[in-house]
């Protein structure tokens, strides 16, 4: 099988190209491409001739900044002491609706930032077919994976009912509202017959980016942030204030990105 595209298998639209499925190479036909790969040749989605595996030479050097920056920011929650939060929270000093804020918002972001963590890794992921892409796509899904580490961190720091917290987004219908609306674009991409290859699907794909990035991301986890902080510009709560600090910086080059 040849590896080479006609001009009537690639339609290439700015950073987008369009393969046809007879124009993508197949990896088991034992032939191995040995050409040295083109910057200009790699493409974020719909590319089949570039070896995605390759890094180098990088292409859109913004995704390989995004990355360093993220590796340059790298936190743990276990570094943030919590024992001014327990003394706190077992105290009178909240009200009983300012712990129930607090825990509102650890039941949203314990299985929220699960979600976008899954999305990245089972629906996102295998759809680009830019290799510097896919790293900063890598170190953001470990970034969500500590974000969901810290709100379990905080829930056994402050003696909380686990069951309580993480079963939240089943029980509480505003929280389950959200989330379903994200998992539901998930489960689009998630179909075996999905490809980006199409008009249809490259919308699909679309509007799964905008679900995440801009409304969940964006809205839905700026919207906690507020709520929490406010705490900490009281000097309450300071623990939980402190990782939602770190998480802000976070959340803040994955919209960048």
């Amino acid at each position: 099988m040849s590896n080479s595209l006609s001009d009537t298998q690639l339609l290439n639209a700015g950073d987008t190209m369009v393969v046809s499925p007879e124009a993508v190479p197949d990896l088991h036909d034992g032939q191995v491409d040995t050409g040295r790969i083109d910057a200009d040749a790699k493409r974020l989605v719909n590319c089949a001739q570039v070896d995605v595996n390759q890094l180098m030479p990088i292409k859109y050097k913004w995704a390989w900044e995004h990355y360093l920056n993220g590796c340059a920011n790298h936190w743990m929650p276990t570094e943030v002491p919590m024992t001014k939060d327990i003394e706190t929270w077992r105290s009178d000093k909240l009200t009983p609706d300012e712990r129930l804020v607090i825990m509102r918002n650890l039941g949203f972001f314990s299985t929220a930032e699960s979600l976008v963590g899954n999305n990245l890794v089972l629906a996102i992921f295998k759809h680009v077919t830019n290799a510097e892409c896919r790293q900063y796509l890598l170190r953001q899904a470990f970034e969500e994976a500590i974000h969901t580490h810290t709100f379990l961190y905080v829930v056994e720091s402050l003696g909380l009912s686990e069951g309580e917290v993480f079963n939240m987004y089943h029980e509480i219908p505003a929280i389950a509202a959200k989330d379903k609306f994200e998992m539901d674009l998930t489960t689009e991409i998630l179909d075996d017959n999905f490809s980006t290859e199409s008009f249809a699907g490259a919308q699909a794909f679309l509007k799964n980016l905008i679900g995440y990035y801009i409304i969940m991301e964006g809205i839905f986890f700026y919207s906690g942030f507020v709520m929490v902080l406010s705490f900490h510009r009281r000097n309450l709560m300071t623990g939980i204030g402190e990782q939602f600090q770190y998480i802000l910086r976070d959340e803040t080059i994955h919209l960048n990105f």
